[in-house]
């Protein structure tokens, strides 16, 4: 019988110079950028929760099974053994494991279920968990955003409400009316449209009982698994906001077909995939030929989260870079210690905070929104913009941050390659760039008073930095002008990205940072991370981003 215990004899050489894994940190109570965010945004009352879930899927055991999710890919099953349609998605354990974890920490709920602070709450909870597995996200997301569209449908919501509160994920297939929750999806877009929602062409007849049958196909459906899917289809009266469960009241599966998964470059633990209607049975959601403004009050939310997920992959991308740095020696000192390491980690840090702080603000107003009409104001631009801006610079933060592993960061046991991956996703999910764009100038075009509650938060940090105050000055002047020219758009919401964040850094922010991203961001425009102008402190900054 062969003898297969390991030989000393086939070792060839012992392992040196590697860090540690990145593994049973505190996600929270390591990012000192987030912990101040939560306080300064009204969420100090949830530190404890929020810390605990921080050392939740920091945990080595919470990391592997995000990996398992995201190498195990979805498969559909749209048949069973006996030949009956049945539509399934099968997903591997570790993902029903994470979206349990998510859902029991409360990121859906906390914002509906009359917390103080709960949407500040809900992105510091998401911020978490998008560190370490982004997929898991999107179906969480949906969720969280669906009840700002089902107000529009009181009776349609008290019946799905508590299921969206229950806080408790039931992954069986069955009617929702049988589970102990639920979870809810989006389907939209049709393929001779894209964004473009109102060339859709799906067609929803009415019943005798008054509930709708949805005939039509389409492109994308997030999350086919979900306990049911809002969706737009036309009426005599125009495009119109349905309802659709997965199964109906009846016990009888709906007539939704899922005809195949997309296979996408990220985000891969996630099912998404194209769906025909049959005959769907469906209640409608708002009034009907108003569609588009009802699930716009979703989608302003899902957008909140578009933007939460680009400042959390900096994060995740740059704690790694920093942790690799610090441990792994080139050329007889750590990397860390290398001056241009110093100065490209530097920079990567400020980029971090910076969205991190733009991003939290932004959740804040949606806290706000409901008792001030100045906080609905600025949310309606500053959302928008803080998409559009942090996830044009997400994809290039996340590159670098890979770069400074070296070549095994460009291997998939390396997790800094599922966030490459994941990186260009929420710019192209619920609008692309030039679709956010034209919506910021739509919204500075029709609700001027948006553009000066914008303005106004610029304002509070007037004084601070003469590089900022230069180009608050430019904005008063497009805004003020009333009209920018489409071409010109991108620049005008990069700016006030870039502008919104140098105003929080210089009020909230340690004056290294905010003075350092005042000088590369405002006064230069370095192509590549690393450029900056030499004066910046770049040990005080390396030292506050660095993992506690």
């Amino acid at each position: 019988m062969a003898d297969l215990s390991p030989r000393a004899s086939l070792e060839t050489h012992q392992v040196a110079n590697q860090p540690p894994p990145f593994e049973d940190v505190n996600l929270f109570a390591s990012d000192r950028a987030l912990n101040e965010a939560l306080k300064r945004e009204g969420g100090g009352a949830h530190e404890a929760r929020v810390n605990a879930f921080g050392s939740r899927v920091g945990s080595a055991e919470f990391i592997k099974l995000a990996a398992d999710a995201h190498r195990h890919v979805t498969e559909l099953r749209a048949f069973d053994r006996y030949g009956r349609r049945i539509d399934e998605v099968e997903y591997h354990p570790a993902y029903h494991e994470l979206m349990a974890e998510g859902i029991r920490a409360g990121i859906s709920a906390a914002p509906w279920s009359g917390t103080r602070a709960g949407h500040v709450l809900h992105a510091a909870l998401e911020f978490l968990l998008a560190e370490v597995e982004p997929s898991v996200c999107c179906p969480i997301t949906m969720t969280y955003a669906a009840p700002a569209a089902l107000k529009h449908a009181p009776e349609i919501a008290r019946l799905w409400l508590p299921r969206i509160l229950a806080q408790s994920y039931d992954a069986s297939s069955r009617p929702a009316a049988e589970k102990r929750g639920a979870t809810i999806g989006m389907a939209m877009t049709e393929k001779q449209g894209g964004s473009d929602v109102r060339a859709n062409t799906t067609r929803a007849e009415r019943a005798n009982d008054g509930s709708y049958r949805l005939t039509g196909h389409k492109w994308f459906c997030s999350a086919p698994m979900s306990d049911a899917f809002l969706t737009l289809a036309q009426t005599d009266d125009g495009l119109t906001c349905f309802l659709a469960p997965r199964w109906r009241a009846d016990g009888e599966r709906n007539a939704i077909h899922v005809i195949r998964l997309k296979d996408k470059v990220g985000d891969r633990a996630n099912a998404s995939s194209e769906i025909e209607y049959h005959g769907a049975y469906a209640v409608r959601v708002g009034e009907e030929g108003r569609g588009i403004a009802t699930i716009l009050d979703m989608v302003h939310h899902t957008r909140l989260d578009c933007a939460i997920a680009p400042a959390a992959y900096m994060r995740s991308g740059l704690a790694q870079a920093i942790w690799h740095a610090s441990h792994r020696k080139a050329f007889g000192k750590l990397l860390i210690e290398q001056p241009l390491m110093r100065s490209v980690l530097a920079d990567l840090a400020i980029e971090s905070e910076a969205a991190t702080a733009l991003a939290f603000r932004v959740a804040r107003s949606f806290d706000e929104a409901g008792e001030s009409e100045e906080a609905a104001l600025f949310s309606r631009i500053a959302t928008p913009v803080a998409k559009y801006w942090l996830n044009k610079r997400v994809i290039g933060h996340v590159a670098e941050c890979m770069e400074c592993h070296g070549g095994v960061g460009y291997t998939e046991e390396w997790p800094i390659a599922r966030l490459y991956r994941q990186a260009p996703l929420n710019g192209i999910w619920e609008g692309s760039g030039n679709v956010i764009c034209l919506d910021v100038l739509r919204a500075l075009k029709r609700e001027p008073r948006a553009g000066e509650a914008f303005l106004s938060e610029l304002r509070a940090a007037k004084g601070g930095n003469p590089h900022l105050d230069r180009t608050v000055g430019e904005l008063e002047r497009s805004v003020a002008a009333g009209v920018v020219a489409e071409e010109e758009a991108r620049r005008l919401v990069e700016t006030m990205g870039k502008a919104l964040q140098a105003a929080l850094l210089i009020r909230h922010g340690p004056a290294a940072v905010a003075d350092a991203f005042c000088a590369s961001r405002l006064k230069d425009s370095a192509a590549a991370y690393g450029a900056m102008s030499a004066g910046a402190d770049v040990k005080a900054i390396i030292d506050r981003a660095a993992p506690v």
